[in-house]
């Protein structure tokens, strides 16, 4: 493929040898993504850091233990970082409609360079203001893209894993941040700028291997067949699935090239705005995507984003000290123990390795929140426990420390990757990346949210913060049961088939999934290996359009929802 360069991989790998080139790549941003939210928790609490540049509190007497007066310029500080996040996912999910996969990860690794050199030089509150700002739009653009890239390149059978390897990269950050700043802790007893000014340079050194290996991985097929640039896409199709598997290959470009014949028509509705005001009724503008419902879409990976970060993570992650020194510990110990808690965070995101693709999404996501509700209340209560009853602090601080290790590793194994997946899977091809931007945009205000409320809710509510992270995965549980369809083991085209439904409920969508199923048995071809596939496709104004023995036809918007309605009634 002389189109494409000679020093592309695409060229020397293929199948799964090939897919790990793409997902260990992808990791190099997941990773810079973990490791600068992990890098805050260690700058936080440094001396040089929080007393002497940025003016935030004092040295508690007798101690080396940094106390925080300005807990809303603390939580600012952090705060900014994803306002900067929701302004580069944005910026990002557009630009790579335009410019493709590979440009916008090039572009976001040497803006978050740029952030990161300014994060380390920082001389006051305002300049770290600006330089988490900057290196948050960076972070953003990496965020938006990466998981579309994994997800339009891995087959439909193993989305789960290959972006749960990304993820596993993404705490390992965490895990390198926290212990990378708990040495340097050590320089000079602490007081040396070293310990805050050093972890957080070290973030260059990934992303600038990331911006000199990227140009060497292989572009999206499914943008390139959107902007038609086919025989690229079909060559790098055929890599990724292998020579052995060519009917597969024929079948998803068949597929592929379907969807992004038939959704042109729905381009100028493609804005961020139009996505966002989808929703609304149509006397005020809304519905204008029609039987696509993207509207619907991103509200689900908004909000499942927010909720994420609200289960207690954010928490757990950022003020792990905290934590565990309300949980009676002090020091250097609740320091070591949250460093730990990070490794056994790290471990468990391996467990959605081998059962996000097999449980499936919401299965796991359930799993998630009962097992991360009972850590959090029983954490809290152990914790008010040990306050109470000082002679027994140490026993039910062990305990209460105990459940926020159990909580840090349901989390990893099931929250931590879905909320990212889910948004790169469900949405059309011609909004992909503007549409994994919404969750990206769910995230930031989820993040931004937390960490400037945090720091009051922890000095004002002390453990009772852990019933708020409770009583959140409780109610995550109906909302994922009524609102969130499973997306598991379907392939990217056949997204618009589960969202066909006006109704929101997930039986519904599961229900007309199915009778569009029975009653086209020849649709979505790809996903069994079969000839030349076929899709039923949306166009935004007239509605669901069906492929038939090789031949398209247009089924009027109103017809469409008749026939979805009509398919009840067969047997």
């Amino acid at each position: 493929m002389d189109k494409i360069s000679r020093f592309n991989v695409v060229h020397r790998y293929e199948k799964r040898a090939l897919l790990t080139a793409i997902n260990v790549v992808g990791s190099l941003a997941i990773f810079f993504f973990g490791y600068d939210q992990g890098m805050m928790g260690s700058v936080n609490v440094s001396i040089d850091y929080a007393v002497n540049v940025m003016k935030l509190g004092h040295v508690e007497p007798g101690t080396s233990q940094v106390i925080t007066d300005k807990t809303l310029l603390q939580g600012g500080i952090i705060a900014v970082y994803y306002l900067g996040c929701l302004v580069g996912c944005l910026l990002g999910g557009w630009i790579a409609e335009k410019l493709g996969r590979i440009k916008v990860i090039a572009l976001g690794s040497i803006w978050a360079v740029l952030g990161a050199s300014l994060q380390c030089s920082a001389q006051n509150p305002t300049w770290m203001i600006c330089a988490r700002l900057v290196n948050g739009i960076g972070t953003g653009m990496l965020n938006v893209i990466v998981p579309v890239w994994s997800t339009e390149t891995a087959p439909h059978t193993s989305r789960g894993m290959f972006v749960s390897i990304e993820f596993f990269l993404n705490i390992f950050g965490v895990v390198v941040a926290y212990w990378l700043g708990f040495g340097c802790s050590y320089v000079s007893g602490g007081y040396s700028p070293f310990v805050w000014r050093f972890p957080i340079a070290f973030q260059i050194i990934p992303l600038l291997f990331l911006f000199a290996v990227i140009w060497l991985m292989p572009e999206s097929p499914r943008w390139l067949v959107k902007v038609g640039r086919e025989d690229e896409a079909r060559y790098i199709l055929g890599r990724l699935r292998g020579e052995d598997a060519s009917g597969l290959a024929e079948a998803e470009f068949q597929d592929i090239r379907n969807v992004a014949e038939l959704e042109k028509n729905a381009g100028q509705l493609n804005s961020y705005f139009h996505m966002f005001w989808d929703v609304m009724p149509k006397a005020i503008g809304g519905g204008s995507s029609g039987v696509l419902h993207i509207g619907r879409r991103v509200q689900l990976v908004v909000w499942l984003q927010i909720l994420q970060e609200w289960i207690g993570i954010a928490g757990v992650t950022i003020y792990a000290n905290d934590i565990f020194r309300q949980a009676g510990y002090s020091g250097q110990k609740a320091r070591w123990l949250a460093g730990v808690n990070d490794i056994t965070y790290m471990f468990s995101t391996l467990f959605a390795i081998f059962t996000l693709d097999r449980l499936g999404r919401r299965k796991s996501l359930y799993l998630g929140s009962i097992v991360m509700g009972i850590s959090m209340f029983l954490s809290g209560g152990f914790s008010r426990a040990a306050v109470t009853n000082p002679d027994k602090a140490a026993a039910y601080g062990a305990a209460g420390a105990s459940f926020t290790f159990i909580f840090s590793m349901g989390f990893g194994a099931t929250w931590l990757t879905i909320p990212w997946l889910y948004p790169a899977e469900i949405f059309p091809l011609q909004v992909r990346a503007k549409g994994n931007a919404w969750g990206v945009v769910g995230w930031s205000v989820g993040n931004g949210w937390t960490t400037l409320l945090l720091p009051i809710m922890f000095q004002r509510l002390n453990e009772k913060v852990f019933y708020i992270f409770g009583a959140v995965n409780v109610l995550t549980l109906p909302i994922v049961w009524a609102f969130y369809p499973e997306s598991n083991q379907r392939t990217l085209e056949e997204m618009d088939l589960l969202f066909a439904t006006p109704s929101w409920w997930n039986w519904e969508a599961e229900r007309t999934y199915a009778m569009l199923k029975a009653q086209n048995p020849e649709l979505v071809q790809a996903a069994v290996a079969k000839k030349g596939g076929s899709v039923v496709d949306h166009d935004a104004e007239t509605g669901l359009k069906m492929r038939r023995g090789g031949e398209l036809s247009l089924v009027p918007h109103g017809e469409a929802e008749k026939r979805v309605n009509d398919l009840e009634h067969i047997e």
